[in-house]
């Protein structure tokens, strides 16, 4: 039996985007969005097993009923806006409640109801919860959750994930000869996500094993986690040792020689770029004892996720986290979807989350033309391009994204490393 082989794809996430908010009432239908490449077509790949059904409703589950459904309805919206595209398939929207119990009903009942692909659910524990009821029905699952610990064959977790920014920001640092790398983090879930994706992207640069600190909710343990990552005892031990031998002398020559050892740098910290997962009040304390501690710039390159965006013009203003570097999408990208979200349903701009929900949604319309949502329609090598940048779904459930790396600067954060146009993997080398 042939199997057909996909053409390239001429429609992109943003022309969904254009074509959903066509109305019957107009009388020409809105251009596609500049600016966004199309979306190459793939053959058969023996290498991607064939997961996922080939047609059906897609099954939208979200909270829209607890303490999480003004996201959930929000949520909602996004997706609408995708599938009021021309001939996009039905779409089943249920009802998680917010808990894991919750969505894995609604999961069972979509699938009952002949749904062939999932958006959501909106958590990691929601995520897990629907992954093997999914699975056992041969149903692919686009989540809402930044959580990669989730990914699976079949399961994509389509969030911006800590892991996506530390890479982007860690290999840009060791592009620029910072290779010695340490972190000081917060001791939570999003903590350990960034220690685990450091060590593995560090190990892959062949760089030496980042000494990782973790600190909590007080100053005092915020403080004693710089202190010890920077070493400061052991840089500054021998020094503040010969000030006390001098000053115990107590005379004039002990006096001048303790006076001229205070006057002496403390040795560089051992590494040369810092992985500081602190944001709002503890990264201004971050920013108070770095150089306390003498471990700050210019010897020391800061990195951070991309929730320093919400932090950058305020960390402008300190001396030592000026010049940090951070990696998130760019946001003019998603600027398009932000006005035709504020078009269609009026009031605020929609939460960034949003944009994941988006973009889930404008895949399943696309694969729903393409074959269905199946991994060999999925995973196309190409990617998408969408709300936040490119996109790359594989076959595995990681989920590769374009971030652009941002320098904070006084007059707000600047773009030093753009967003790439292209995720497809390098060509394998010929063999010889």
């Amino acid at each position: 039996m042939s199997r057909r082989v996909l053409t390239p794809l001429t429609l992109t996430l943003a022309t969904v985007l254009a074509s959903s908010l066509f109305l019957s009432s107009c009388s020409e239908p809105m251009p596609s969005l500049p600016g966004l490449g199309p979306i190459g077509g793939m053959g058969p790949s023996a290498e991607i097993p064939n997961i996922g059904k080939t047609s059906g409703p897609v099954a939208l589950l979200v909270p829209l009923s607890g303490p999480l459904a003004p996201i959930g309805q929000s949520l909602e919206q996004s997706v609408k806006l995708a599938f009021a595209a021309p001939g996009a398939p039905p779409l089943d929207v249920r009802d998680t409640g917010g808990t894991p119990q919750g969505a894995a009903a609604a999961a069972q009942a979509a699938i009952a109801a002949g749904d062939g692909l999932i958006l959501g659910p909106l958590t990691a524990g929601d995520t897990q919860a629907v992954a093997p009821i999914a699975r056992a029905a041969n149903v692919n699952v686009l989540a809402f959750t930044n959580d990669e610990t989730v990914g699976a064959p079949g399961v994509w977790p389509l969030g911006v994930s800590p892991g996506q920014q530390v890479r982007r920001v860690v290999a840009y640092a060791a592009d620029h000869g910072r290779t010695r790398t340490a972190a000081i983090l917060p001791d939570n879930a999003f903590g350990r996500m960034m220690a685990s994706a450091l060590r593995a992207k560090v190990n892959a640069l062949g760089g030496p094993s980042p000494q990782i600190g973790y600190f909590g909710h007080s100053f005092a343990s915020l403080t004693q986690t710089v202190r010890s990552v920077s070493a400061f005892d052991s840089r500054g031990a021998s020094i503040e040792a010969k000030i006390r031998a001098a000053r115990d002398q107590d005379t004039e020559a002990g006096r001048l020689i303790a006076a001229k050892l205070e006057r002496q740098p403390i040795p560089p910290p051992p590494f040369d770029a810092l992985l500081v997962g602190a944001t709002g009040e503890q990264l201004a304390e971050v920013g108070t004892l770095l150089p306390y501690y003498e471990a700050g710039p210019p010897q020391i390159q800061l990195l951070g996720p991309a929730l320093w965006a919400h932090d950058a013009r305020a960390m402008a203003t300190h001396d030592s986290l000026r010049g940090a570097i951070y990696a998130a999408p760019d946001p003019s990208l998603g600027l398009a979807f932000v006005q035709k979200f504020e078009a269609r349903y009026g009031g605020s701009a929609p939460p960034d989350i949003d944009k994941i929900a988006f973009d889930a949604a404008a895949i399943a319309v696309l694969a729903s033309r393409e074959g269905g949502y199946t991994d060999r329609v999925m995973t196309n090598p190409e990617g998408f391009s969408g709300a936040d940048g490119v996109l790359r779904l594989d076959p595995n459930g990681h989920v590769q994204r374009g971030l652009a790396v941002f320098k904070v600067e006084p007059g707000g954060p600047q773009i030093v490393s753009p967003a790439p146009t292209s995720l497809r993997p390098p060509a394998a080398p010929p063999i010889s």
